[in-house]
């Protein structure tokens, strides 16, 4: 019987793990900025939802270069592997949403004006998934590489724009003004999409079927990380202004009754 393998312990440095995750750079990244303890766990958990949506915007760009050479199944996969993305970034709020407004408020000073409203990042998430909004480059101006990828992107087609020019492909009627439209504009839902999907769901191909199915994943859980930003925030400042001067609550009510991909939602109604 073969003895097991010892594992190798000494490198002579560095070690491949580090050299390639980076976890000392990771680590030396968390500055606080009071004394209060609850601020690590804030300052790690927004650290966390930023590398997610950067992850995020990597595997649905991945996924439009696959739905624009009709690798349909390609694009499935990589949509229900970010859908998995999502859960994890959504499971990040439960830490936060736990935070009473006194242990919120014990270490809220030390952002100063900074707001989750500034991530470029995010801003990128949203764009990506239609959410497409001029004003909204505003808070990166000060960054101008940040504002200028950004402008960049508004004007290329989301996520859902190379959905229905796929579909377009494979001889589905969408119609000429949803695929001609202004692409920086906010997508605007459509009669005539929606029966496409409605026939889809009634008796479309397989790949169609599961192509639906995954985008209405990803609204799903971009919904519910709406959803669940609005609830943390309620249960930790309640009412109050939010940080970097937002309306806080208010605001965030306001886009939770938004819903990307919506011709997915409404479609059901008719089949």
């Amino acid at each position: 019987m073969e003895c097991p393998v010892a594992p190798k312990l000494d490198f002579g440095g560095t070690t491949p793990y580090e050299d390639y995750v980076h976890a000392s750079v990771l680590h030396s990244l968390q500055q606080q900025w009071s004394q209060d303890p609850r601020e690590m766990s804030f300052l790690v958990i927004t650290q966390i939802m930023e590398l997610y949506f950067g992850l995020l915007c990597f595997e649905w760009r991945q996924a439009q270069r696959e739905l624009r050479v009709d690798d349909l199944r390609a694009a499935v996969r990589t949509l229900k592997r970010s859908d998995l993305h999502m859960q994890a970034l959504n499971a990040a709020w439960r830490p936060i949403a736990r935070m009473t407004p006194a242990e919120f408020n014990s270490f809220r000073d030390a952002l100063g004006e900074g707001s989750g409203f500034q991530s470029g990042r995010y801003r990128e998430v949203e764009f990506l998934l239609g959410e497409k909004s001029r004003s909204m480059l505003v808070p990166h101006r000060a960054v101008p590489s940040q504002h200028d990828a950004l402008e960049a992107l508004l004007r290329e087609p989301s996520l859902y724009d190379d959905v229905l020019a796929a579909l377009h492909r494979h001889g589905l009627p969408i119609p000429a003004e949803v695929l001609e439209r202004d692409v920086a504009e906010p997508y605007e839902p459509s009669e005539q999409v929606e029966r496409v999907w409605a026939d889809i769901y009634r008796e479309g191909s397989r790949d169609l079927l599961e192509l639906g199915e995954a985008l209405t994943d990803i609204a799903e859980e971009f919904a519910r990380w709406r959803y669940d930003h609005l609830l943390a925030t309620r249960r930790s400042m309640g009412a109050k202004v939010g940080t970097g001067g937002s309306a806080g609550v208010a605001w965030l009510e306001k886009r939770t009754r938004r819903s990307v991909f919506p011709e997915l939602w409404t479609a059901r109604s008719y089949v």
